[in-house]
């Protein structure tokens, strides 16, 4: 070997050994605060939120999915935390309420896929709320795995020795407090790759005093605590050069008389807002208005997770950061013909569409999609005859270069 292609292979080598380092130093850490519209947030002095967002690192949002379509879904908390946890609306991973009765685990969290596909990196989870963990997460059950979480602060809400009940909520305060805590410690120590926390206190004082003075304060508290969140990550950042990805949102808006309830579809309670400090952020999250379904797939490519075809094509949201090709999917079946609209995110792109006429996936099936067709990406249109797949239910899958986009129709 000549001395040319020694030093070619060194450099091989140590670009090779430079990315694994790098994805070896990426962190990720999500903050659902509940229960503030983004009017709220806007209106407000957020200044830490302000720091870790920067100039274009916030966006509004939505919750909800499609108003009046069949993925809608209640603005409810627990519903709005498992679309973000996986990717999907309420019609697929099945939690319409505070409840949980019933979540369907064929459609994987963040967490699972983690422990699925890079099993080598820590997960944790620091909560307000117990059933996060318990039944969203799903840690340890048969049907979902039985992976277990590296960390997990939680259930203090059982807690009522250290932290008796009491009429105002103040409980709950303390317990957002005492998580913040914790989170905060054991990032600066043990710096978890996932890292989930969850704070109540906002959604309870809107709920008893909405849009009030009361309501505005504990979103206040609330960003005095994401700083000092900010601070364990900038600790690690500058002493361990690690790379941390913050992403922070909310799982639903308010009712527009006083902001005290939740649960419809009013414009008010399916607004929503994220902010983060990643600077690779792709047009969707300029320019379009992404959903909460959003920051799984983004958090999947951050950490190089390419899931199967199958789970792939299921996921309602599409990265926000790199490169990304189509959005917004939209079907309806008039006759024997499937009308197809979407939104163009490149200027040079062939999209692939198809179409299945079962829902397999939901049961732990595969559904047999058909290659229908190949149209350029910018038509941002396209109908497609089915008079030979006669169904009352079509699933359909637009495929991209750099991502995929799903959507249902059912026969009128």
């Amino acid at each position: 070997m000549n001395c040319k292609s020694i030093f070619s292979l060194f450099i091989a080598l140590v670009s090779s050994a430079f990315v694994i380092s790098q994805d070896a130093n990426t962190k990720v850490i999500f903050v659902i605060a509940d229960g503030i519209s983004a009017d709220v947030i806007e209106k407000l002095e957020t200044p830490n939120l302000d720091l870790i967002a920067g100039k274009e690192g916030y966006t509004r949002a939505y919750v909800g999915g499609e108003k009046g379509g069949y993925s809608e879904s209640p603005t409810i908390s627990a519903v709005g935390y498992n679309s973000l946890l996986t990717g999907t609306w309420a019609n697929k991973h099945n939690v319409w309420g505070n409840e949980i009765k019933d979540p369907n685990y064929n459609y994987w969290t963040i967490f699972r896929y983690v422990n699925e596909y890079r099993p080598e990196l820590t997960t944790a989870i620091f909560s307000t709320w117990l059933d996060n963990r318990t039944k969203l997460v799903g840690e340890n059950l048969i049907n979902n795995g039985t992976f277990k979480l590296d960390y997990h602060f939680d259930g203090f809400e059982k807690d009522v020795v250290n932290f008796p009940h009491d009429d105002d909520s103040l409980y709950i305060h303390k317990i957002d407090e005492h998580v913040v805590s914790e989170a905060s410690k054991v990032i600066k120590e043990s710096a978890p790759d996932l890292t989930w926390v969850y704070l109540q206190y906002t959604d309870d004082m809107g709920h008893r005093y909405g849009d009030s003075e009361r309501f505005y304060d504990a979103v206040k508290i609330m960003d005095d605590q994401m700083g000092r969140l900010w601070d364990a990550v900038q600790y690690r950042t500058k002493k361990y050069n690690e790379n941390w990805q913050v992403w922070i949102t909310t799982d639903h808006g308010r009712t527009e008389k006083d902001g005290k309830g939740h649960g419809g579809q009013s414009d008010r309670e399916r607004s929503a807002w994220m902010l983060t400090n990643e600077k690779k952020l792709n047009g969707h999250f300029k320019e379009g208005l992404p959903g909460i379904v959003d920051i799984i797939p983004t958090i999947l490519t951050t950490f190089n997770i390419n899931p199967k075809k199958e789970q792939a094509w299921e996921l309602d949201g599409i990265p926000l950061t790199h490169e990304a090709s189509l959005a917004n999917a939209r079907a309806i079946v008039r006759g024997s013909e499937l009308k197809l609209t979407w939104n163009s995110l490149q200027s040079n792109d062939e999209i692939s569409i198809w179409i299945a006429t079962t829902n397999n996936f939901a049961d732990g099936g595969t559904d047999n999609y058909k290659l229908m067709t190949k149209v350029d990406a910018s038509l941002e249109k396209a109908v497609i005859d089915i008079s030979e797949m006669p169904s009352e239910f079509y699933k359909v899958v637009l495929s991209g270069k750099y991502n995929a986009i799903n959507t249902w129709a059912n026969k009128k």
